[in-house]
């Protein structure tokens, strides 16, 4: 194998480092971050089928579909002519996963080669030293800066997606959050975004602001495999899709995510006997950020908004349907999101997973008939993306799913 090129600190000064786009709230706030520690970064949010048809060329078809929007996206942009290979790099995250969480990055080193850039360096974004790169740091600093901006994005996500489907005046409700990404990316330069609780607050005044109609729309939960469930470019825009069909789109945060791999680290020392300091930083981290949430909780509870279920109270969900011990394709926590969905009369929901991607199928798919057993009036479909599948077909099947809604809908208020 060839040597992997690393980022150095010369070209921290030099290179524009591109990054996939995922959440769009979250991922314009996370960039400021960088840019504040010297870094020159861009978004790609580039989509279409050029995208899907880069990544067939540079990665193998049964590689899940995540993995080839990523590298598609990438290998378009490097393609493009408007970034200097020479002076581009690339960034990705490194989770450890038993996945393509963690060969992403071999498969895009791999395709850069073929496509004849193996002089562009690939930086891994990882807290358990898979790699490292000399010219990029995950410092103390950085990393208050993100949670911050996950938190925050969070917050807003929740907001605006209990405003966008009920909003008068088209475009109200995105003009705000641009307002406040934007409101963000300043305090970022300043100290001002340690003012959680006086920043959550106005955000939710901000929205409660908007002219909305009265009319209640049925609910439809998202869950699914992590880039599936965030990226409009992976889910086909579902959300504006669920909007446009007079329904209000539920999503969980990210930030749930990151708790959830908090608590398996947790869970691993009772499973497999790590040790005692990783236990301790991890529960101790756990801690603030399930703080941090209880508070936004509780703020948007003293709204009109619905606030999500605190994180702590997920894992009781899996009780009796799926072992905590289970977590590779978003695991148990895939599994009691659809519980916790349900439990809050949610009960269509809408499974985002890559086709071909076996862990995810068994926590989600796999437990839809145990659901229903016992929820027999849940309401959920997977649908899977891939290469080959049209959206068309996709949009038939959430349809059905939506005609269905309607009709229990109808049915509950009989």
């Amino acid at each position: 194998m060839s040597e992997v090129v690393k980022f150095t600190e010369e070209m921290k000064a030099t290179h524009t480092i591109l990054i996939p786009y995922m959440l769009p709230i979250h991922f314009e706030m996370i960039a400021q971050c960088l840019r504040k520690e010297g870094y020159k970064v861009e978004l790609l949010k580039t989509s279409g089928r050029r995208i899907v048809d880069e990544g067939l060329r540079s990665v193998h078809n049964d590689t899940c579909y995540p993995a080839l929007l990523v590298i598609g996206q990438m290998l378009d942009a490097l393609k493009s002519g408007q970034y200097d290979p020479d002076k581009t790099a690339l960034m990705i995250t490194q989770t450890g996963g038993g996945c393509r969480a963690s060969n992403y990055i071999f498969l895009l080193r791999k395709a850069l080669k073929q496509s004849g850039f193996p002089q562009v360096p690939v930086i891994s974004v990882n807290t358990s030293n898979l790699e490292s790169n000399p010219g990029f740091k995950l410092t103390p600093n950085l990393i208050m800066h993100v949670l911050y901006a996950a938190m925050y994005g969070d917050a807003l996500m929740c907001l605006a997606n209990q405003v966008k489907p009920y909003e008068i005046k088209s475009q109200d409700t995105q003009k705000l959050l641009d307002q406040w990404c934007e409101e963000m990316v300043r305090q970022f330069d300043s100290t001002r975004f340690l003012h959680f609780k006086k920043n959550i607050k106005r955000m939710i005044q901000d929205f409660e602001a908007i002219p909305v109609s009265g009319e209640k729309k049925i609910k439809v939960g998202i869950v699914g495999e992590i880039y599936m469930k965030y990226a409009p470019i992976g889910n086909n825009y579902l959300e504006d899709f669920l909007i446009r069909e007079g329904m209000e789109p539920v999503l969980s945060g990210v930030m749930d995510f990151a708790m959830y791999c908090l608590k398996n680290n947790i869970l691993d020392v009772g499973f497999y006997g790590f040790s005692t300091k990783t236990l301790l930083v991890n529960k101790t981290v756990l801690a603030l950020l399930q703080r941090y949430q209880n508070l936004m909780i509780k703020m948007i509870n003293q709204s009109r908004f619905e606030a999500p279920t605190p994180f702590a109270k997920l894992p009781a969900y899996a009780d009796g349907y799926i072992s905590t011990g289970v977590k590779m394709g978003e695991g148990w926590l895939l599994t009691c999101e659809m519980l916790d969905l349900i439990d809050h009369g949610v009960k269509n929901i809408v499974c985002c997973q890559p086709f071909g991607c076996l862990p995810n199928h068994i926590v989600a798919k796999g437990m839809t008939r145990k659901i229903k057993d016992q929820y027999p009036d849940s309401n959920i479909v997977a649908i899977d993306y891939d290469p080959g599948a049209t959206e068309i077909n996709q949009e038939n099947r959430l349809k059905l799913m939506l005609s269905n809604a309607r009709v229990n809908a109808q049915r509950d208020k009989a």
